[in-house]
C-alpha cells in the first residue's frame, strides 16, 4: 500500500535496531576512518551485519568495553546529552596506588581544559600482584580522553581502560569483538 498526503508520498519509520558490543582495543568508535584504521562498523560487518547502525558515544583506540549501536537518533541523544545524567561505569587500571586524598580529588573532580570535571564516583576496587590499583569510575559526563587525563593529573597514568556499564545495561559475559 502507498499512503500519501498532498500529493507526497509518506515513508514508513525505519525499524529501529539496538546493539551492544564489546569494542576491543584497536578499533576506533566511528562509522569510517580517513587514516583506514579498523572501526567498529568492519567488526559487524564481518559478522554479516550491513543495517545503518552508528555508535553512541565514544571509546578511544586504546580503550575497551561496552558500546552500544543503534539507528535510533532520539535514543542516541538521551544516553549521550549530559543533561540527562547517564551513568558510564569504567574499570581502570592505572600504574601504582593512588591514596586516599587522590581518590577523593579524583572524585571531587579535576580541572581540564579550564573547567573543572563533574563530580564521579571512584574508589579503589582492587590490587593487582604488580601493586597496581584497579579503579572503579562511575561518571555522568563523557570529555574526551576524561578518565585518563584525569588520571594522568594525578600522577598515574591508565595501562587499562574498560566500560563495564552505560545507564542500567551491562553484561559479564560478552567477549571482545563479540555483540
Amino acid at each position: 500500500d502507498e499512503i500519501r498526503v498532498d500529493g507526497r508520498r509518506l515513508k514508513t519509520a525505519a525499524r529501529r535496531r539496538y546493539l551492544l558490543m564489546y569494542k576491543p582495543r584497536g578499533y576506533i568508535t566511528t562509522r569510517s576512518d580517513p587514516q583506514r584504521r579498523p572501526t567498529v562498523i568492519d567488526l559487524l560487518g564481518r559478522a554479516g551485519i550491513r543495517e545503518y547502525v552508528y555508535p553512541v558515544g565514544r571509546l578511544d583506540y586504546d580503550s575497551e568495553g561496552l558500546l552500544l549501536l543503534t539507528n535510533d537518533g532520539d535514543l542516541a541523544a538521551r544516553l549521550t546529552h549530559p543533561r540527562h545524567g547517564v551513568e558510564r561505569e569504567y574499570e581502570v587500571r592505572v600504574l601504582g596506588a593512588p591514596d586516599d586524598e587522590q581518590v577523593a580529588r579524583l572524585a571531587r573532580g579535576i580541572v581540564l581544559d579550564g573547567r573543572r570535571t563533574a563530580p564521579a564516583e571512584v574508589s579503589v576496587a582492587r590490587m593487582t600482584e604488580k601493586g597496581h590499583a584497579v579503579l572503579s569510575f562511575v561518571l555522568r559526563e563523557g570529555r574526551q580522553r576524561q578518565v585518563r587525563r584525569m588520571c594522568e593529573a594525578i600522577g598515574h597514568p591508565v595501562s587499562r581502560l574498560r566500560r563495564v556499564r552505560i545507564g542500567p545495561i551491562s553484561d559479564d559475559h560478552i567477549r571482545p569483538g563479540e555483540f
